[in-house]
């Protein structure tokens, strides 16, 4: 969402990108729906569903809804590199990338590292050419919704933010990238997207949090009072789920390392993890955050919500700055249900390393990084629901190695994590 735009349809918003028109289509695709319209197209579909079964509604008017979040390494060395990929048709990861999220099939995805382009067309690419054909003898997935932005990577800033003596390259931009757009996120859904009342906060000032992090003596006094926050965005998506909305509130803060003794990555992936964590507390603890239309304040406490992405942050392991990510888990507003594998555990024991010493049980990981020296393999990922919210269950999509999707583990160093829910 650029600036101004909050109150207008969105640049994405029209068939095949967001909310705001979509003829008679009706605003809901159901899971029998989606068939029907595969059976139509000409997709063939498997006598024997692969997808992940859907939530069971425990009686009254309750909305089953499966969320994930799903960094998804859909970024290319340079600008367009998605997009040709894409339109190709056969790439090997992006066809893996597609096989996950059909086996899992979540109502509301957010993919984290999916390169940004201004048109949305790398959205309709992925969604036509890949989600929407069965991969692997999978069934099809269908997203009439979809919601992207700008993000902060990749956009020059015009100083030199390393410190190294040169003004340019992917250390100098807002957020570390090789063009703007690169590490962008996108969320899907089948549900719709309330396009008009989403919050963007790509440009919120990093000085303007009161008792921020922020090394000033690093940076300087003029830099520092314009960095941006946000190392790609921060969105406050809303979503109808029958009559009810969910927000969503998308993030994927800068992992906390690749500095130096100022620990400024460190420093700035806590202050991205605190946004959200001020923005769910109203009153005067959130009236410092200004979107990018200008409105000031917090998410109201009767508001749903969940928080999704890639936070770069584990409770106990890895080079965050000490309760980075505790500061969402803790929040008395959000519920963590905890999700975890037995493939992790196995990956854990097979590579060993930095993993032989960590603290957190690896059954909770969501990311399998370098072994040695370290990380190791860390809990990254989140879906973290409100608490009025109603659990079903939670996983994250790990499977055993030698077990059947294991081929899949190498689709990126990030797994699929996914909660099941009922809205009312």
């Amino acid at each position: 969402m650029r600036p101004g735009d909050r109150h207008r349809p969105h640049p994405l918003c029209r068939w095949g990108h967001a909310s705001c028109t979509m003829g008679a289509m009706s605003p809901r695709i159901s899971r029998r729906r989606a068939f029907a319209a595969a059976a139509a197209a000409g997709l063939g579909l498997p006598a024997t569903a692969h997808a992940a079964p859907k939530p069971a509604l425990r009686g009254g008017r309750a909305e089953g809804l499966r969320v994930a979040t799903f960094n998804a390494s859909l970024n290319r060395a340079e600008a367009g590199g998605l997009l040709r990929d894409l339109e190709a048709g056969k790439d090997p990861q992006i066809c893996a990338v597609a096989e996950v999220i059909q086996i899992n099939n979540p109502d509301i995805l957010l993919l984290n590292e999916f390169d940004h382009d201004d048109e949305g067309a790398g959205i309709d690419l992925f969604r036509s050419n890949f989600l929407e054909v069965g991969q692997n003898g999978r069934t099809p997935v269908f997203y009439p919704y979809a919601y992207s932005a700008p993000v902060n990577t990749g956009v020059p800033s015009g100083h030199d933010l390393n410190r190294d003596g040169t003004v340019g390259g992917a250390d100098d931009a807002w957020g570390f990238g090789e063009f703007p757009g690169q590490y962008g996120m996108v969320i899907f859904s089948r549900h719709p997207i309330l396009s008009e009342q989403v919050r963007t906060f790509q440009k919120l000032r990093w000085a303007d949090m009161p008792s921020n992090l922020l090394p000033t003596e690093f940076y300087g006094e003029k830099i520092a009072g314009e960095l941006r926050l946000s190392s790609k965005s921060h969105w406050d998506v809303p979503v109808q789920v029958g009559a009810a909305t969910v927000h969503v509130l998308a993030a994927h803060p800068t992992p906390p390392s690749f500095d130096g003794p100022e620990k400024r990555n460190q420093r700035r992936n806590n202050d991205e993890i605190r946004l959200w964590a001020d923005y769910l507390s109203p009153g005067q603890r959130s009236q410092w955050i200004v979107d990018d239309a200008g409105t000031h304040g917090g998410l109201p406490a009767r508001e749903q919500f969940v928080i999704l992405g890639d936070y770069n942050s584990d409770p106990a392991d890895g080079d965050s700055w000490p309760g980075a990510i505790d500061q969402l888990l803790t929040h008395p507003r959000v519920r963590d249900t905890a999700p975890r594998s037995t493939g992790a555990v196995d990956a854990a024991e097979l590579q060993g390393g930095a993993n032989a010493d960590h603290t957190s049980d690896p059954q909770f990981d969501t990311a399998d990084f370098g072994d040695t020296p370290g990380p190791g393999n860390l809990r990254v990922d989140y879906v973290l629901p409100s608490k009025p919210l109603q659990i079903v269950s939670s996983a994250v999509f790990w499977p055993e190695k030698g077990t059947p999707g294991s081929e899949l583990n190498a689709t990126s160093d990030h797994r699929l994590v996914r909660v099941d829910l009922q809205v009312r």
